[in-house]
Parts: structure tokens; sequence; C-alpha cells
């Protein structure tokens, strides 16, 4: 894989296809556990080494699964991994464990993964399915992280108020930005309005982009009747 090809495959994870803000994909976890940002972090965490790992791994095993039973296999590969990450927040990081709850082990269900098995990693070589899975994977937890700081900000007045639970100690209550906040961004639908915003700023961006492009690059002359 040459470095323009790998470039273009992690800018297709973080921007163009972002599992979160293009395919819209995941959005049970993205929705429920963003309320803070340590939360999404911890999870956007999770399901990146899961991603990269279950795409390595079935890429490596292609040749020898069969057609009519890949899908259960996908599904065992990224079952072995979430128990394995499960594990390690347990005995590390209990207190965001128990933040998250039933989420990480629902990383299994994770549609982003089963997708990418299916379409990329099962037909391609391991190192360009490993880059895919660090940019598809990067995406959605940058995607989560962004959405989480948002919903705590507005709604707490505050940053990284839980990161206690990622570096042990007493419980902080981060960084104080404004008095007060708006309950409703910490509830459900601050979650949908957060990805809501999310997907039209991305729209608008875009859109602004290529206008600008086009207004760059002359038009052809039409031929002559």
């Amino acid at each position: 894989m040459t470095s323009g090809e790998l470039i273009n495959r992690l800018k297709n994870g973080l921007w163009r296809d972002n599992p979160g803000l293009v395919q819209l994909l995941g959005l049970c976890p993205l929705l429920a556990v963003t309320a803070a940002f340590v939360n999404g972090l911890g999870l956007g965490v999770a399901t990146l080494i899961v991603l990269t790992l279950s795409n390595g791994l079935v890429s490596t095993t292609r040749r020898w699964i069969r057609q009519e039973i890949r899908i259960p296999i996908y599904v065992l590969i990224i079952a072995s991994l979430v128990t394995c990450i499960e594990l390690i927040f347990k005995a590390w990081f209990p207190a965001l464990d128990r933040s998250l709850g039933i989420f990480i082990p629902l990383i299994v269900t994770h549609c982003a993964i089963v997708a990418r098995a299916e379409v990329f990693a099962s037909r391609n070589p391991v190192s360009a399915s490993l880059i895919d899975g660090i940019g598809m994977g990067a995406g959605f937890a940058l995607l989560l992280m962004a959405i989480g700081a948002f919903r705590e900000l507005i709604g707490h007045g505050s940053i990284l108020s839980g990161m206690h639970m990622l570096i042990g100690g007493e419980p902080l209550h981060g960084l104080e930005l404004v008095d007060g906040g708006l309950l409703l961004a910490i509830l459900p639908p601050g979650a949908f309005f957060s990805l809501a915003l999310a997907v039209a700023a991305k729209n608008a961006f875009d859109t602004r982009r290529r206008a600008s492009h086009d207004t760059r690059v002359p038009r052809r002359a039409r031929p002559p009747r």
C-alpha cells in the first residue's frame, strides 16, 4: 500500500465514510453513552481496538473461512476480542466499566465492525484491513468524544469531569467553563440534537468545499453545434 492510498483510506474513515456521521451505524451506543467526554473516550477506544484487530484477523483467515459460515465466524472473532477488552476494563478501569455498563459487551453487535469485516477485510490484504480498521475506528471514536465533550459542556458547564475513572484518584470536578448548564443536553433528546448538529455541520462543510472547488476549476467549453 502506497502512502497516498494509506492517507486516502484514513481519510475515508475519519471523514468521508465516517461510521457515525455518514453511514449512521452504531447509533445506540453513540447516543446512550455520550453524556460525558470520558464515556465517549472509553467506548471509542474500545471500539477502535476491536475494529482494528477484527479486521486484521478476518483478513488473515479469509482464505480458510467457508462462504456459508463467514458471518458466524466474524461474530465469534469479534466476541472474543470484546471479551478481552471487557476483562481489561473490569481489571484496570472498574469505575469506567460500571459507567459504560452493557455497552462494552454490545460492541459485539456493532454494525460498523461486522460491516467492515464483510465489505473490506474479507476481500483485502492484512495491511490494508488494519489501516481501514484504524481509520473507521478512529472516526467513530472522535465522534463519540466530540459529542460527549459538547453535551458535557452544555449540560454541566464543565469538561473532563470524569477523568478520574481513567487515571484513578479522587473524583474530579473537571474544568468549570461556565456557571451551570442546560439539563436537556445530557438527557436523551440532547443526544439526538447533538448528533443532528454534527451531521448538519459536516454536510454544510462538504457542500461549501465542493462549491469552492467548482468555482476554482473552469468548466470545459461547450463544443460548437
